[in-house]
C-alpha cells in the first residue's frame, strides 16, 4: 500500500515539474525575443571600443518603435554617437554593430578623416586609426569615381543626396560608421540603416576571447574550437574586458 502511495506521489508531481519546465522556456524565449539578444564581435571594425571576440548583450528594449508599445515603454529615440546593431541593409541575415554618426536631417561631411555633421566638427575621441589618407574613405563623400568595395547602387543614390558637398541623412535612416575608421564597412560604402533595421544597443561585454586556435591548422571546426576554448577557458579570456559596459 505504501509503495503504491509513493508511486502516485511521483507521478502526480510530473505535470508540476512540467508546469515550471515550460514556465522556465517561456520566460528564456521572451527574453530572447523581447529584451536582450546575445551577439558576438566578429570583425575589427569597432575597435578599439569593440574587440574581436568580445560577446555582448544586446539591450533590445532600449530605442522604441514608432507604434502603439513605443509609446507606452519609456524608449529611447537613436541619437549620435550611440553604438547600435543592426540588420545589415544588403543582407538582414547579418548583423552588424556600428556608430551612429547621422540620424534625419543631419548633413554629413568628412575633410582630411575629421567628420563635420551640420557645417560643426566633431569631436571623436573613440575613433581609431591604421591606414594611410584614402581620397573617398577620409574626404567623404566623393562622387568623382567609384572606389573598390562601393555599392553601385549606393553610389547612384548618393548623387541624389548630396548638396554643398554634404550627404543628408533622409527621414527614417541613420549614418554610421565604425570606430576603426580606415578598416569598417559601413555607410560610406553601402548606404544608410533604415529605422526598423535597428535591433538594439550593445549593453554589456558578457565575455571577451583572444583570438586562439589548435596548434593543428587542419582542425579549425567549430567543435574543435569549442573544446580548445573549453580547455584553455583561463588563458584565453580577456579578464578586464569580461563585465565592461559598452559606451
Amino acid at each position: 500500500m505504501s509503495s503504491g502511495r509513493i508511486e502516485s506521489t511521483r507521478l502526480s508531481g510530473w505535470p508540476e515539474s512540467l508546469q515550471w519546465l515550460l514556465g522556465i522556456v517561456v520566460i528564456a524565449v521572451f527574453i530572447v525575443t523581447f529584451i536582450v539578444q546575445a551577439f558576438q564581435i566578429p570583425s575589427e571594425s569597432m575597435e578599439n571600443t569593440l574587440l574581436t571576440g568580445d560577446y555582448l548583450l544586446v539591450d533590445k528594449l532600449h530605442f522604441g518603435a514608432d507604434d502603439f508599445l513605443g509609446h507606452l515603454l519609456p524608449y529611447s529615440k537613436v541619437k549620435r554617437c550611440d553604438i547600435v546593431v543592426f540588420h545589415y541593409p544588403l543582407d538582414p541575415r547579418l548583423h552588424f554593430v556600428k556608430r551612429v554618426i547621422g540620424v534625419p536631417g543631419d548633413h554629413i561631411r568628412l575633410i582630411n578623416r575629421r567628420v563635420y555633421v551640420n557645417g560643426v566638427p566633431q569631436a571623436e575621441t573613440y575613433v581609431h586609426y591604421s591606414r594611410p589618407h584614402d581620397a573617398y574613405r577620409d574626404e567623404f563623400p566623393r562622387l568623382d569615381f567609384l572606389p573598390s568595395g562601393l555599392s553601385g547602387a549606393w553610389w547612384k543614390e548618393m548623387q541624389k543626396l548630396v548638396e554643398d558637398d554634404q550627404l543628408i541623412v533622409p527621414e527614417g535612416n541613420y549614418f554610421v560608421m565604425g570606430d576603426n575608421r580606415d578598416d569598417s564597412s559601413d555607410s560610406r560604402y553601402w548606404g544608410f540603416v533604415p529605422q526598423e533595421n535597428i535591433v538594439g544597443r550593445p549593453l554589456v561585454i558578457y565575455w571577451s576571447m583572444r583570438r586562439q586556435e589548435p596548434g593543428d591548422a587542419s582542425a579549425r571546426d567549430k567543435l574543435t574550437r569549442f573544446i580548445y576554448a573549453m580547455g584553455h577557458l583561463m588563458q584565453i579570456t580577456r579578464w578586464d574586458r569580461t563585465l565592461r559596459l559598452v559606451n
